[in-house]
């Protein structure tokens, strides 16, 4: 596997949970989606992640490389003096599902869609003993090995991978993360199943998604775009989502926030200078998206594996 990965500490790691087969099964397509085959900047940050150690005492120097990662999504971050100002609060996301987690003291957590590995951190300082944080866009993997050169957490993994291309995980997680991943997908239960297959039985699934408002249960497909995005497929209420959790398996489930999601939540930034939420949202009217929708509604639901 690339060596930028931490590839002993991953392998020991796996095998403390029985995925020992996991190094191997990956290998190949790890050392593909950590090359320049798989995007043209690869070299150059690359050439960045060499350069962060001694930039470290030089906070315009390391600022500069810092930047040279952009765009960064999700933050913020405080990095030997540099704050990065992603286009995400999502400490502000953090401290509203936090308290509704399961304690994660020790507990094995896999985070899907992880992004540059922003939760993740949080998780493994709420006590987790292992995140493995997996998200197919590899600037966001870069990212997290930025902060890592500083964090030197050697129990957070962020691999350049889709949930689909794990191998078989056999149940191997205590906790398992889904935030900002299931309108994206075009067969969401599918994808509740897959995360289902992840769990121990009586572990804890924690799911934020977009939903649209209603009493009833049904969901909707955006005809061409949602909020300027393409990539989303289904936009239930959260009565429809309470029932493709139960049909794919899960108890116990609780709707543990809701929010709006606003213009000072996600935004544009230096640290993310192309266009944001605020180009998204109808200028006359706010509480629709530019195509008519519902404003984004977010919500965090957790379930419970059988």
């Amino acid at each position: 596997m690339s060596n930028l990965l931490n590839t002993e500490s991953l392998a020991d790691g796996l095998t403390s949970m029985g995925l020992s087969d996991w190094p191997d099964a990956m290998r190949a397509l790890l050392d593909t989606r950590m090359s320049a085959e798989t995007h043209g900047d690869f070299e150059r940050w690359r050439d960045i992640l060499s350069a962060l150690p001694n930039a470290a005492a030089n906070p315009v120097r390391l600022r500069e490389l810092l930047l040279g990662l952009s765009p960064w999504r999700k933050g913020p971050f405080s990095v030997a003096g540099v704050e990065i100002d992603a286009e995400w609060r999502s400490d502000r996301k953090w401290a509203r599902l936090a308290g509704a987690v399961q304690a994660l003291d020790g507990r094995r957590v896999l985070d899907v869609g992880c992004g540059n590995g922003y939760y993740a951190l949080q998780m493994r300082k709420a006590g987790a003993s292992i995140v493995i944080g997996v998200d197919p866009t590899l600037v966001y993997v870069m990212q997290f090995l930025a902060i890592n050169t500083f964090e030197r957490d050697a129990n957070i993994f962020v691999l350049p991978l889709r949930l689909e291309e794990l191998p078989p995980a056999r149940s191997s997680f205590d906790t398992t993360f889904s935030m900002g991943v299931l309108y994206h997908q075009r067969s969401p239960i599918d994808h509740l199943r897959r995360l289902r297959t992840t769990l121990r039985p009586d572990g804890q699934l924690v799911l934020e998604t977009i939903y649209v408002p209603g009493q009833e249960s049904y969901a909707c497909t955006p005809k061409d775009r949602y909020a300027r995005m393409r990539n989303v497929w289904l936009l239930p209420t959260i009565a429809e989502l309470t029932t493709w959790l139960a049909r794919s398996g899960y108890r116990d489930i609780e709707i543990v926030d809701r929010s709006i999601t606003n213009a000072d939540e996600q935004r544009t930034t230096e640290w993310m200078p192309f266009e944001s939420l605020r180009e998204a949202l109808d200028p006359d009217d706010p509480s629709r998206t530019v195509e008519g929708w519902p404003a984004p509604h977010r919500v965090v639901v957790t379930a419970i594996s059988p």
